[in-house]
């Protein structure tokens, strides 16, 4: 329960018993004034029924908070347990492949082409475990107030240019439509925005497949720079907008979801974005798919 609910409830709870005292030394009072003088007996039966009305309503009212606060740490509490599932089984993915890739090249007299091949493979298993831990202390990071966004001058186009190559260069594989403004200058935080693109890029890759239609874009609109990520996915329910951005959560039925993830891409940009002063939005990709766009 968190710490909120828990003061709330004490309050409510000394409210109740305080009603009741009062409402016992009201009861008392009143009997006795029935034996002597029946004239402020009307009216002090309206006062302690409006009383009691308001603390039914006070009392509904508390009832109703700590019911959705219950249902919201259980709900907290399941998507804390499938994470720790998920990215168990994540963790020990790459170390399962590395390890392997390995005693390959060690067990067996490879030519210089395979050994290689083999040894790139485990840089990229290493690289995808490296941004695993990364996204997991980030999400530390950032519930503990320890990320503060540092902004510097510089060429944004360019470092979008740079990370659209990377990722390239990560999956083997021509997967970005570029559609970026020419020499777009502004001071951000370098360290935040490519922790947002990784994100989005990872999860439009995730969610849309590897069709190669995913868009990264940047414009600027007025004073603003926006930019984002579109994928030809099967886009987010209406329904499921507003939660996207929450911890852990997950798109798609739990049991039977295929893609990997922990549930922290988006709630880490989530938060990156507020912290930079700017806002999130997921939007339909028309005719399909998802369009995260953000506004600094």
């Amino acid at each position: 329960m968190k710490r909120q609910t828990g003061i709330f409830f004490y309050i409510l709870g000394l409210y109740v018993v305080l009603q009741f005292a009062w409402w016992g030394f009201h009861l008392i009072e009143l009997t006795e004034e029935l034996k002597s003088d029946s004239s402020d007996v009307s009216k002090r039966v309206i006062m302690i029924i409006g009383e009691g009305l308001v603390f039914f309503s006070i009392l509904l009212f508390g009832l109703w908070k700590i019911r959705s606060s219950i249902k919201k740490e259980l709900q907290l509490s399941e998507r804390q347990n499938n994470f720790l599932l998920s990215v168990t089984h994540e963790l020990k993915t790459p170390l399962a492949a590395n390890k392997l890739y390995l005693q390959t090249i060690q067990k067996r007299n490879l030519d210089e082409e395979k050994r290689k091949s083999l040894m790139e493979k485990a840089i990229q298993e290493n690289e995808r475990l490296e941004g695993m831990i990364e996204n997991i202390l980030n999400a530390s990071r950032l519930e503990n107030n320890a990320l503060k966004p540092h902004k510097e001058e510089i060429n944004v186009s360019a470092l979008f240019e740079q990370l659209a190559e990377r990722f390239q260069k990560r999956n083997q594989q021509e997967l970005l439509i570029l559609n970026l403004e020419k020499d777009l200058v502004a001071k951000i935080d370098i360290f935040f925005i490519e922790t947002i693109i990784n994100n989005l890029l990872e999860n439009a890759l995730k969610y849309g497949g590897s069709s190669g239609n995913i868009e990264l874009y940047l414009f600027r609109k007025s004073d603003r720079l926006v930019f984002g990520v579109k994928d030809q996915g099967p886009g987010i329910p209406r329904e499921e907008i507003k939660e996207v951005f929450e911890k852990f959560y997950r798109s798609g039925n739990e049991d039977t979801r295929q893609q990997k993830g922990s549930g922290l891409g988006l709630f880490i940009v989530a938060e990156l974005v507020r912290m930079h002063q700017g806002k999130v939005n997921c939007k339909e990709n028309t005719p399909r798919g998802a369009n995260f766009e953000i506004t600094l």
